[in-house]
């Protein structure tokens, strides 16, 4: 039986072997291979593993390790899995899909999955939709700068927002726009979190804590046609009851992290074994 599972630190809580399970009804294994030290956690998946998903702090790491890497991978520097392959352990960054599928979620009737039944992992026509429904290139602001951050930049330049990066240090997002100079990032100071979300129509939000400047409770804040906020922490999500009753206050549509982590794991999953997992037993799972 083919075996895979999911390196990082800490992440005794993740959802990642429920959806598995779910997805392939126990036809595969699927473990958490739990270490500090990422050297560790890549000799165990060299030695008795296919294929691992990688999350904080290690996507990184897992880009440089590889031997072959995909166009998404090799943009954003970061991989959030790791398959071996005849030619050598391939990275790819399944974060990237997550989060396209996530804003389609919130932007198309059918939603994220009905984009992936219609259209796969084909996002070309995305930049047109958007033009559609603002009438205008829209801008994104990208809060936060490591390996999810990373990706969370390409996919919003890519669907075709102007995309500003904002990082508790400012050299680290100077960094991603000079490592991804294609996509004409601009940066901005953390504090002016507030006015910032104001300005941008998608807002995606990778800060593993909630940081001081999140205390908006002004419906101005959310206000916008199509506006989004997108977060990545599933677990203990930065934005509470009380922001997320004024996104809904003020037609501001919150996508939670629980919807990027089922669509990074429904492209993960397929390319681990070459079958598309039940999404809906994954779905009733979130």
């Amino acid at each position: 039986m083919k075996k895979f599972g999911l390196i990082g630190y800490p992440i005794a809580t993740s959802g990642s072997p429920a959806l598995f399970r779910a997805g392939y009804g126990g036809r595969y294994s699927y473990d958490l291979i739990e270490e500090p030290d990422f050297a560790t956690a890549f000799d165990r998946f060299v030695a008795g593993y296919d294929g691992i998903n990688v999350t904080a702090p290690f996507k990184i790491d897992a880009f440089r390790k590889a031997d072959i890497r995909t166009g998404i991978c090799t943009r954003t520097g970061a991989a959030n899995l790791l398959l071996k392959t005849d030619n050598g352990i391939m990275a790819d960054n399944t974060d990237y899909a997550g989060i396209v599928l996530s804003v389609m979620d919130a932007l198309l009737p059918d939603g994220g999955y009905g984009f992936y039944k219609a259209h796969g992992t084909d996002f070309s026509t995305i930049p047109g939709l958007l033009r559609g429904i603002y009438g205008h290139r829209p801008k994104a602001l990208v809060a936060g700068c490591g390996g999810a951050g990373r990706a969370a930049a390409a996919a919003a330049a890519e669907m075709g927002y102007e995309t500003v990066l904002a990082n508790r240090t400012e050299d680290k997002a100077a960094r991603i726009c000079g490592d991804m100079p294609e996509y004409g990032f601009s940066t901005a100071p953390l504090h002016d979190f507030p006015d910032l979300v104001k300005s941008c129509a998608l807002v995606i939000y990778t800060i593993p804590e909630r940081i001081p400047e999140i205390d908006l409770t002004g419906a101005d804040c959310y206000a916008g046609k199509g506006k989004i906020i997108l977060e990545a922490n599933y677990k203990t999500p930065s934005f509470g009851k009380l922001e997320t009753g004024i996104m809904e206050q003020a037609g501001c549509r919150y996508v939670t992290g629980r919807r990027w982590l089922l669509y990074q794991a429904l492209t993960g999953f397929s390319i681990f074994t070459g079958e598309t997992p039940d999404f809906e037993k994954m779905s009733s799972g979130v």
